[in-house]
Formats: C-alpha cells, sequence, structure tokens
C-alpha cells in the first residue's frame, strides 16, 4: 500500500497526515514534550483533526498512532485539581464535550484503528476504545488504571469496554486498576492483534485495508460497541451483584471507585451508548468530588514530583555498574536480591556462611515467588541468581562502585566494619550504611573520608516496601547523595532524602505514634480496642500488632535511641507494656509471643491469635482506668505523629510535606486513601490541632503544637 503523506493539519499536539491511498493518520505527537498525555490543549488539536476528517469524502480509514514512545500516557493529572474545583455545569461540559469527541470518532464513517505501542493507560486507553480495531506491540501496556486515583474512567472507559469484551472481564479491569499486558489484553479481545515493534505501522495500515475491503466486519463491531449489553435476568445478576459485594469488600468503605464503576457498568448495560455515558458521567462526577480522589491524587502528583527531584539529583551521581551488599541475611539478602533483579551485579559479603547461604536463600525464596505468580521464566530466575556473587572474601569488594553496609545494629560493629570497609575499596567508592537509628555523622567520624558516606535505610521487606531513606550527613557529598539516589532509583525505589537525627524521619515520627499508645495502655485502655480503632481509620494493623511484626525488641532499641535524641517528649517516666514485654522476652512474631500469640499456618505464615493471659501480664504497666471513645483514640495515636512531623519540616530534616507523606505511605502502610498524615493534618484543621494540643497538653511535650502549626491555626494556612 502506498504511504506518499501530506500534512493536512500540524498543532503542537496532534498532526493529520493523508495518504495517497485515501487512509489519513491521526498522529498524537506533543512536540512541547517527551510524552503524550491527554490534556486540554491535545483535546483542541484532536478536535480540528477530527472537524478536517468529516469534511473528505474520500475518506477511506483512519489510523491513529503516537510519533512518541508511548502511546498516550493517560490524562494529564495535574489538569484534575484544579478541574475538580469548577461547578458541577463546568465539570459536566468538560466531560461532555470529550464524550462528545470521542462518539464523533467511534461515528466516523470509515473503519478506524488504533496502533498502540508503550504505555496506553487512562484517557489514552480510552481514546482506542473509540476507534473500531486496535493493534498493540509487543512492549503495549495496557489499562484503565482510574481506580487507584480515586476516580472512575469518565471519558467513556464503562461503556466501551464492558461493550468489547464483556461486563464480567471490564470489571475486573476498571474495578482493579492493573495495567495489562498485549497477550491478556488479546486472550479477552480488548486488542485485535500484537506485532513487533519495528511492524506497527505496516501492519495496522494492511489490517486497516481488510476492513477497507471487506474482509473484516467493522459495521458490525461498531453497531455492538453503540447498543445495549446482551445480558439475560441471570447473567447480569451474576455479573453485577456477585462482583459488587466481592470487590466491595475487597475496597473496603474508604475505596468508592471500584463499587461506582460497577454501578455505572451496570447502570448502563441494558442502555445505548450516549445514554450510558451519561450514566458514566454522573458517576465520575459523584467520585471526584471524594476526600480520597483529592487525596490519592495528590499522592500521584506528590510521587512524580519527587521522582522528578530524584532524576535530577542521579544526573549528577557516579556511575553504578556494579554494587556490594556488606552482610548478608534477610536483610542484605533482600537488598542483594533487588540490585541483581534490576541488572545491577552485586557482591554479598559475610563472615560466616551460614549468614551467606540465608541471603542467597532469601533472594531465591522471592524469585521462586515470582516465577509461581508467572513474572518470571525460570531461566530468568537463574540469571538473577547468577549475578549475585556471595563471598567470605571483603577483596571481592575491592572494585564495586557502592556499598551498602547491612550488619547488626550495632553502633560499635557497624564503626568498625565500615572503617575496615573503606580501607579496601576503590578510592570514590561510595559507602552507605543500612541503618534505622543510628547516627550517619557518628558513624562518619572514623572515617577518612566521610564525604563518601551516607545512610541508606531500607524497609523490610526490602522487594516490597517502596521506601528508600537516604540520610545526608554533615560531611556526604552532594556526588554521594547523588549516587545513593540513583542506586535507589535503579532498584524501583522512592528515594526520598533527609538529614541526620535521631530516627531520621520515618521512625522519628512513628515512635510518637507508638508513644500515645503506650500512653493510652497506661490509662486503661485496651490494646484490641485501639488496634480496631486505627485499622479503621486505615492502617493495615493496629499499633499492637504492627509492634508484634517490627519485634519488641528492636522497638524497644530504638525507644532507646530517640529517648536520648528527644528527652523531653520521647523519655517516657514509666514502666511501659512495650518495656514489660522486652524484659520477658516476648518479642512478636519473631518468638511467637507479643501482644498475641502467634503460630504457622501449612505455609509457614505467622497466624495471630489471642493471648488469654496477656491482660493480667501487662496490668503492672496500667495506671488508670479511664475509657476511650474511638475519637479519643484516634486524636492520642495522630497527634504527636502530626506534632513530629511538622517539627521535621521546621528543622529542616526534610524538604516538603509531600516527602513526609510518602515516606509514611511508602514506608509505614499509612492509608493512601487519607493522602499522609500532613493531608490528614489539613483536613482536621490547624485551628483544631492547636484546640487538641490544649486539650491533651497534661500528657507532655509530645501533645504540644509545634510553632509552625500555630502560625498557620493564626493565618488560616494549610500545609498543602
Amino acid at each position: 500500500m502506498a504511504t506518499n503523506q501530506n500534512i493536512l493539519f500540524n498543532g503542537s499536539f496532534v498532526q493529520l497526515l493523508k495518504n495517497d491511498s485515501g487512509i489519513y493518520e491521526v498522529v498524537f505527537d506533543n512536540k512541547n514534550a517527551g510524552a503524550n498525555t491527554f490534556n486540554v490543549a491535545t483535546i483542541t488539536d484532536l478536535k480540528q483533526a477530527i472537524d478536517l476528517l468529516y469534511k473528505d469524502s474520500d475518506l477511506k480509514g483512519v489510523l491513529f498512532r503516537s510519533g512518541k514512545e508511548s502511546f498516550i500516557l493517560g490524562a494529564d493529572i495535574t489538569e484534575f485539581t484544579e478541574l475538580f474545583k469548577k461547578s458541577d455545569q463546568e465539570l459536566e461540559t468538560w466531560l461532555w464535550n470529550t464524550q462528545e469527541l470521542l462518539n464523533r470518532i467511534e461515528d466516523l464513517s470509515v473503519p478506524t484503528l488504533s496502533a498502540i505501542h508503550g504505555f496506553s493507560l487512562g484517557g489514552g486507553f480510552e481514546v482506542t476504545l473509540a476507534t473500531t480495531f486496535r493493534l498493540a506491540s509487543t512492549t503495549a501496556k495496557i489499562g484503565l488504571p482510574e481506580t487507584k486515583l480515586g476516580i472512575i474512567p469518565g471519558w467513556g472507559g464503562t461503556v466501551r469496554l464492558s461493550r468489547i469484551i464483556g461486563a464480567d472481564n471490564a470489571i475486573e479491569w476498571i474495578a482493579s486498576g492493573k495495567h495489562f499486558s498485549p497477550a491478556d489484553a488479546l486472550k479477552i479481545g480488548a486488542i485485535d492483534g500484537v506485532v513487533a515493534p519495528d511492524k506497527m505501522v505496516a501492519s495496522a495500515l494492511e489490517m486497516l485495508g481488510d476492513a477497507i475491503t471487506g474482509k473484516l466486519n467493522w459495521k458490525d463491531r461498531l453497531k455492538t460497541k453503540t447498543s445495549p449489553l446482551t445480558l439475560n435476568k441471570i447473567e447480569s445478576t451474576m455479573a453485577f451483584e456477585t462482583s459488587k459485594a466481592f470487590v466491595g469488600a475487597m475496597a473496603g468503605p474508604n475505596y468508592p471507585a471500584p463499587l461506582i464503576a460497577i454501578e455505572a457498568i451496570q447502570a448502563g448495560s441494558t442502555l445505548p451508548r450516549n445514554e450510558a455515558l451519561k450514566i458514566e458521567m454522573q458517576g465520575f462526577m459523584k467520585v471526584a468530588r471524594t476526600p480520597q480522589a483529592q487525596a490519592l491524587i495528590g499522592v500521584f502528583l506528590g510521587d512524580q514530583a519527587v521522582k522528578k527531584i530524584a532524576k535530577k539529583l542521579s544526573s549528577q551521581s557516579n556511575s553504578i555498574k556494579s554494587a556490594g551488599v556488606l552482610g548478608a541475611g534477610i536483610m542484605g539478602g533482600g537488598i542483594a536480591y533487588q540490585s541483581a533483579s534490576s541488572k545491577i551485579p552485586v557482591i554479598m559479603k559475610d563472615i560466616k556462611e551460614a549468614s551467606l547461604d540465608l541471603g542467597m536463600k532469601e533472594a531465591a525464596k522471592i524469585l521462586e515467588k515470582r516465577v509461581e505468580k508467572g513474572q518470571l521464566k525460570t531461566a530468568e530466575m537463574a540469571h538473577v541468581l547468577s549475578t549475585i556473587r556471595p563471598t567470605l572474601s571483603a577483596d571481592e569488594l575491592k572494585e564495586v562502585d557502592i556499598v551498602v553496609e547491612a550488619v547488626i545494629e550495632n553502633e560499635k560493629i557497624k564503626s568498625q566494619v565500615l572503617t575496615d570497609l573503606e580501607k579496601t575499596v576503590k578510592p570514590g567508592t561510595i559507602i552507605t550504611s543500612n541503618t534505622s537509628t543510628i547516627s550517619i555523622n557518628r558513624l562518619a567520624k572514623n572515617l577518612k573520608n566521610p564525604e563518601n558516606f551516607c545512610g541508606m535505610h531500607f524497609f523490610n521487606p526490602v522487594h516490597r516496601m517502596p521506601l528508600v531513606e537516604i540520610i545526608r550527613g554533615e560531611k556526604s557529598s552532594e556526588k554521594t547523595i547523588a549516587t545513593a539516589v540513583a542506586y535507589a532509583g535503579a532498584m524501583g525505589k522512592t528515594a526520598i532524602v533527609v538529614n541526620d537525627c535521631p530516627g531520621f524521619l520515618v521512625n522519628r515520627i512513628l515512635f510518637p505514634y507508638f508513644g500515645g499508645f503506650m500512653m493510652l495502655m497506661r490509662d486503661g485502655a485496651d490494646f484490641t480496642k485501639v488496634d480496631k480503632v486505627m485499622e479503621k481509620y486505615g492502617w493495615p494493623m493496629g499499633p499492637a500488632y504492627l509492634l508484634d511484626v517490627v519485634g519488641i525488641d528492636t522497638a524497644h532499641h530504638a525507644l532507646d535511641v530517640m529517648s536520648q535524641g528527644f528527652p523531653d517528649r520521647m523519655k517516657y517516666d514509666f514502666k511501659s507494656v512495650i518495656d514489660l514485654q522486652y524484659e520477658a522476652g516476648r518479642y512478636g512474631q519473631k518468638n511467637g509471643k507479643g501482644f498475641f500469640n502467634y503460630s504457622q499456618d501449612q505455609k509457614g505464615k505467622p497466624v495471630k491469635a489471642v493471648d488469654p493471659e496477656i491482660v493480667n501480664f501487662l496490668k503492672p504497666a496500667v495506671k488508670s482506668n479511664l475509657s476511650f471513645s474511638d475519637d479519643e483514640i484516634i486524636e492520642r495515636m495522630m497527634l504527636p505523629m502530626i506534632f513530629e512531623s511538622s517539627r521535621c519540616l521546621e528543622e529542616k530534616i526534610v524538604s516538603s510535606p509531600i516527602e513526609v507523606d510518602l515516606s509514611v505511605l511508602y514506608g509505614l502502610g499509612y492509608p493512601p486513601f487519607r493522602g499522609g498524615v500532613m493531608r490528614y493534618a489539613d483536613s482536621v484543621g490547624a485551628k483544631k490541632l492547636v484546640q487538641l494540643g490544649e486539650k491533651y497538653s497534661s500528657l507532655g511535650k509530645m501533645y504540644e503544637p509545634t510553632s509552625q502549626i500555630k502560625e498557620m491555626s493564626n493565618n488560616s494556612k494549610t500545609f498543602y
């Protein structure tokens, strides 16, 4: 087929080309950025291009493709925050104008095809659903992730996808918000073919040619897409009511979007396209106004901002071709796995063969699970393991570019290990310490080149937890920080740079939360009730269960560090429930006894059970017999965390509220629908926070509002 082209429209975001065969090409190519997003400017350009298509009587077919590495990443979320502030009428007009534009693509009197390569997500995928056919390259990633932002598809996604792949499949795609591979999409008919990237345009033009000549029946497909779903009453009940029960139970009351998406599909299933689109629009407007959507979109935008900071920093880093992990075991093995699976070969050094074996077993266990889930092939697992080199010899670390020290959390031992390591590695090697509490400045004292040293605090389990705290010491160079950030980024982690202080950022703001819990227990609270209230608040586990998982001994050690660092508010004048358990050797999950008792199921996972003796055991730590409402429990638990987070901002331990919020979200599992501690503080309001500080002033300085919050209260300001 001939492909001589004339440029009929040359916008900054969309171009329209005409082939001599009568096939037009709508090309998404943002000339102002490296990727395409579906924003107001793109919609304006696209409207002009579609107007031109309707004016040409010689039109035979239309190919929609991208001039970038990806088709369209999705809707431009940066525009959402302002759009969602508009009136219902304005928001409805914006939605309907875009839906009408996609209707005009769908209603063209010729076959249309989207050639998808790279990412085609959200609004970007909704554009492709308006075309008759979809062809994807082997590199494509497809999906409708809107529910992860607390919203639902608003440009026809619930309507068109359910008609293309059936209600069951559409519910799974939309409610889960997952990205799907071309193979998965082809299996259920979301796309019509998969080709190699270099054959995409030729194959797309050939497929359009087959539709033009009648080999492919595109008119019947168009009729299906614009008609009601063909479900009888029983099928409809099974598809929708069963899904609503399952998804509602999984998502819970704090995430309404998946359920509203299913309701939109259900209500629109018996209606023609345009009527169904209006139902979808109502659902979108309903969720767009929720605090959950505001919080989740805020988290997404904050994550993008932090990644930009990390990317800029990484450009100043040393090259990382190989890495070392000093100290094997579970943590060292997890770090080694993360490095090797990110294609950075790693040498794992320890002084004990048994520890090296444990580290390799940890890496192999993580990889085996990925193989079981079909995420990895056995040969790929073997290759990753082959790039982890266990050794007892320090000499093998001589040529690595960066080393993560991950030995026992003991300052004396770490200091000696780091001093010896510095003598071993080549000049300029970046040395980092995976410590959760020990001062980076103190660890740097005996180093000859402290400028090459910083903290790199991974969270356990390493392969699941997305956060790495990069701790800047007084003498850490910018090159050192940049290299540590680059290494974390290469491993797929979100790096947050903080300044050195006891507990750094995450533990410094976590332990006042535990302090609130200890004081509640002292004053007579039932820890099982506190756990239930905080889980209802949104935490994945309550404070008692969390302490058992962290380890009572680990928490006791960290509390000691924090009390020395901040004696005015974190040194307690009473024997706590943590002290009692530590002294009795009840360390939580690791030895089967803590606030709860633990046994193992058939798969070796810990099973929690209530200990009938625990109430009597903890009695010596209880000094009062007060009762607390749910609100009082939340206030006494969360205020210390909010106020300590504010102090970290005041002292410039961390640069911004969003970095605080991402740290608690990614490092502690704080509930995403609340957007983070600082965003939650904004939802409470500075004036109310000051009033609550006064209410609980008898509990000490931990409950004292900061100067920052008092100033915000006086001037009606917020963190965001």
